[in-house]
């Protein structure tokens, strides 16, 4: 059984640009912080590779600090700031927001004090893609760097959070984008790296690999990859509608990342249509990654006003620039007679 993979909204496969980069990397001994030669040959790396990703993600002239991922950067961007937000925010962000803004049916929120809130510009369940205001004050924009044509320096947002695993780089290695002259505070303290905003040793290696799948992400999205990525998505959607009139489309009509499907069918548990289309080799996932294993509703489709069990029974598809139209037709065969049978077994 050849697997198909289609959980790109979890992480990605590596790309072979982020591993030839960072195996060089490993052959590179000096510490970035030390002045001798090996030194400043491993801080050349990182330096390299905060310019691909500025230059990727529309960011020149701002500051980008290296962090462990969008978790470790949401902790630094929002610890202490007491700013507000909406419940659909990936739960690294939740963790530190006052939760208090309301969400539209349409999955869109409108905020009324942009400069005390934030907002993602994607989001990894639904997929559906808000539009920024102008002056917010910090945008999780884990999902939709690589995949959308967006850039930092047009947002008008004092802060972004971005991570490599989403876009072909590695897992472990992230960054904090910030316009320049914003402050703030180191959460992890020590040896004042990263400009003082972030204390350790660097994640050369992991940072090396972040760079170059950024490079590279970026000629993806120059030469239509992700363009033809939304046609698979949208034979994928229309053969599962063609196919079976009861599943719920969530985002359907909005703006949404170019790879995202999710859809419910009410009473069939997301947790178990995960498992069995995995015995049958698709990988997907039921809501976030960082959630797996926790059977719950998603709060994000809650949030949008889903009732629990429609809520419980949603599932995501992300696809990849590998996935191909083969791919989608055979899970959407797939899921079709497997949501047949559990219709049977119901009745």
């Amino acid at each position: 059984m050849t697997r198909v993979y289609l959980d790109h909204n979890a992480t990605t496969p590596l790309r072979p640009e982020a591993r030839d980069a960072m195996i060089a990397a490993m052959e590179v001994c000096g510490n970035p912080s030390s002045v001798h030669a090996e030194g400043r040959t491993a801080k050349a790396l990182i330096e390299r590779a905060r310019a691909q990703i500025a230059t990727a993600f529309g960011a020149d002239g701002a500051d980008i600090v290296f962090t462990s991922g969008s978790t470790e950067g949401a902790a630094l961007a929002l610890a202490g700031r007491g700013l507000h937000g909406a419940a659909i925010e990936h739960d690294a962000v939740r963790s530190w927001i006052k939760e208090d803004i309301p969400v539209q049916e349409t999955g869109l929120v409108d905020l009324p004090d942009p400069a005390n809130a934030t907002l993602q510009l994607a989001n990894s369940e639904t997929g559906i893609v808000q539009t920024l205001p102008s002056g917010l004050a910090v945008t999780d924009a884990t999902q939709a760097f690589g995949k959308l044509p967006v850039a930092f320096n047009w947002m008008d947002v004092q802060l972004a959070l971005i991570s490599a695993h989403k876009l072909g780089g590695p897992k472990g290695v992230g960054a904090v984008v910030m316009k320049r002259g914003t402050d703030l505070s180191a959460q992890i303290k020590g040896g004042g790296q990263e400009m003082g905003r972030r204390s350790g040793t660097e994640n050369v290696i992991g940072i090396a690999g972040f760079g170059a799948a950024a490079e590279a992400s970026a000629r993806d999205l120059a030469n239509g990859v992700w363009e033809q990525v939304e046609e698979f998505r949208n034979i994928l959607e229309n053969a599962l509608e063609a196919g079976n009139k009861s599943p719920i489309f969530v985002g359907k009509g909005q703006k949404r990342l170019p790879n995202t499907l999710c859809f419910a069918s009410p009473g069939w548990k997301g947790e178990t249509q995960v498992m069995q289309m995995d015995l049958s080799g698709f990988a997907i996932s039921a809501g976030s990654a960082c959630s797996s294993g926790k059977v719950r509703a998603s709060a994000v489709l809650t949030a949008m006003g889903y009732d629990e069990v429609t809520a419980a029974s949603a599932i995501r598809v992300s696809l990849g620039p590998r996935t191909t139209n083969e791919d989608v037709l055979r899970f959407a065969e797939t899921w079709l007679d497997k949501e047949k049978k559990h219709r049977a077994r119901a009745a």
